[in-house]
């Protein structure tokens, strides 16, 4: 009997191949760029995805202090969060977020759209996010991409 076999491949610890990127935010929209940083550190564009294995790439943002927020989304826009006391509800804005550093407001979006699970901790990990051109990670010829050409 002659019949095609398929086989789903799952991907594992040992099989996954993580590649280091280069993202530049020099003028990107905040929310359109966290999301495809998002899928890049989750790893849905590679074609052996799979969603219980961390199988996404390392991610470097350079010049995150140059993202664009339209409107005044800057100051309108509040991030809650609680202490655990009665009382101890604290707001907090992206420029605030901005002002202590980049990394923080790009860490609390994209962080938001990864799964809230042991695996999303872990992936969150691979996200390095730098104010200025210079990042700390020559030594693993990180190739550079145009975020605007992923879907």
């Amino acid at each position: 009997m002659d019949t095609l076999s398929f086989k789903t491949i799952s991907a594992n610890k040992a099989t996954v191949t993580k590649e280091w990127v280069v993202v530049d935010a020099t003028g990107q929209s905040l929310g359109r760029l966290c999301s495809k940083v998002a899928k890049l550190l989750r790893g849905k564009y590679k074609p052996n995805f799979t969603p219980h294995v961390d199988c996404g790439d390392n991610v470097i943002v350079i010049n995150a202090d140059k993202v664009v927020l339209t409107g005044n989304k800057w100051t309108g826009r509040e991030y809650l969060s609680h202490t655990g006391y009665p009382g101890g509800q604290r707001v907090t804005t992206p420029k605030r977020l901005m002002d202590k550093g980049a990394d923080r407001l790009f860490r609390k979006v994209v962080k938001g759209m990864l799964p809230k699970n042991r695996l999303g901790d872990k992936i969150i990990k691979n996200l390095y996010v730098y104010s200025g051109e210079e990042h700390a990670h020559q030594a693993q010829q990180p190739k550079s991409i145009d975020i605007n050409t992923l879907k």
